[in-house]
């Protein structure tokens, strides 16, 4: 009886023990699960090349990171395993889909994770810009794509948040003339141009090309990923996936709601310190502000090929529309996402040839969908791919390509060079701002 008893007695403690063995099993089974699906992920990646993010992206200490996976649940781009878990560790598996949301830092616990621009093996040119974006040159403030941050969210935040420390500045709504020139009227410059007239500021926008920026020079349809985002005398914004033209519509509605007025067609040529403040010299005029607000782009000058023939008319470096190219013989060359975009873009169009040339083994630095979209378009016969290969000359009707010592002879009848383009660096060294080439540093 006593024995019976005993038994009983420990009985509750034996089932609790069963139970969490039990529950400890499945996490375990579970975990190899996920181990084994994100050693498949990372491995492809190496495999085919995508091993270079495009952006900011993290790097994951592992002597800190404790495996909470909080860094995975809180990256907006998820559902691509950008990050995942493995050995209980937290790594960048799927490299070239970080698009540089910086969610990932915020949500660690232990300080595990640092964003950093470039690699080992790639180093991006970045200016040297503070916490607050002011540069090396006192009252000179970078905000946008120039400083590494072509989400069109960051953008927009961080052009909100250069005019806030601008206005901070001494001498603001003192200065005889200017507050504040600012340069570009992309994402970054329609955001701090909005806040500049929330504070009431004297300022000045100035738009070397069109309103929209970059957004602009999207091909027409493009989907433009966004997330919600605050805009100064609007609010907050709500945006999850729309296109070009929705985007930009929506912005000239802001534009003509709020009387916004943007200098377009108007180039700055130079920018000197002067009497407390700047003089700004431009293609048509000449500004003295406190403070200058660059919200340029980092394209600059468009890459060229350096080629014989690249000087013909047929040659561009960027696409508008893709009808123009109907019934035609198109040549692209690049390897981003505005090649694959126009290529499959213009391969959809009735009657046109459309060849892709990429210098390098892989489309490394564009997103999965246009990816996915290069392999539809290819395994359809509407696009023709060569990696690896090179244009050597560009005739009026032809184009000649190597690919490994083969040579492809092409009809053409039009060349779309989108190999990005020259960062602005000797204007940036001429007004006196530093650049520095970052390797995977923070």
């Amino acid at each position: 009886m006593g024995y019976v008893q005993s038994v009983a007695a420990y009985l509750p403690i034996l089932l609790y023990a069963a139970v969490a063995v039990a529950v400890y099993a499945v996490y375990l089974r579970l975990r190899a699960g996920t181990h084994r699906r994100n050693l498949s992920v990372r491995d492809e990646a190496r495999a085919a090349g995508l091993t270079e993010p495009a952006s900011l992206h993290p790097v994951i200490d592992s002597s800190r990171c404790i495996g909470c996976a909080s860094c995975i649940y809180a990256c907006p781009e998820a559902d691509h395993q950008v990050i995942g878990l493995i050995d209980g560790k937290a790594e960048l598996i799927n490299p070239t889909h970080c698009i540089g949301h910086g969610a990932c830092k915020t949500a660690c616990p232990m300080d595990a994770i640092t964003l950093v621009f470039g690699t080992e093996k790639r180093g991006v040119d970045i200016p040297m810009v503070r916490p607050n974006f002011e540069t090396n040159v006192p009252g000179i403030f970078i905000a946008g794509e120039l400083g590494g941050m072509g989400l069109i969210r960051n953008a927009i935040e961080q052009g909100r948040q250069a005019m806030e420390s601008v206005r901070k500045l001494d001498g603001i709504g003192k200065h005889p003339k200017l507050d504040v020139v600012i340069v570009g009227a992309g994402p970054a410059g329609f955001s701090a141009s909005l806040t500049a007239m929330q504070h009431k500021l004297r300022f000045v926008t100035l738009e070397q090309d069109t309103f929209g920026g970059t957004v602009a020079h999207f091909p027409r349809g493009k989907l433009v990923m966004t997330a919600p985002v605050k805009l100064a005398m609007v609010g907050t914004v709500k945006f999850t996936e729309t296109s070009k033209e929705q985007l930009l519509e929506f912005w000239q509605g802001v534009v003509e709601k709020t009387g916004l007025k943007v200098q377009f067609q108007e180039r700055v040529e130079d920018i000197k310190a002067a009497d407390g403040g700047f003089v700004v010299k431009t293609s048509r005029n000449t500004y003295e502000a406190r403070a200058v607000l660059l919200c340029i782009g980092r394209r600059g000058t468009p890459r060229t090929l350096d080629v014989e023939g690249e000087h013909l008319n047929k040659v561009v470096y960027r696409l508008i529309d893709p009808e123009q190219y109907r019934n035609r013989h198109v040549l692209v060359v690049g390897g981003g996402d505005s090649a694959l975009e126009a290529a499959t873009s213009i391969a959809d169009e009735p009657g046109t040839t459309v060849t892709l040339s990429y210098r390098s083994d892989s489309f490394g630095r564009s997103k999965e969908k246009n990816r996915t979209r290069v392999d539809d378009a290819e395994k359809d016969g509407r696009l023709k791919v060569l990696l690896n290969s090179n244009v050597k000359h560009i005739s009026e009707s032809h184009v000649l390509i190597d690919q490994k010592g083969t040579k492809h002879d092409l009809p053409n009848d039009a060349v779309i060079v989108c190999a990005g383009g020259i960062l602005p660096t000797p204007f940036l060294k001429q007004i006196g701002i530093e650049v520095e080439t970052k390797y995977g540093t923070a």
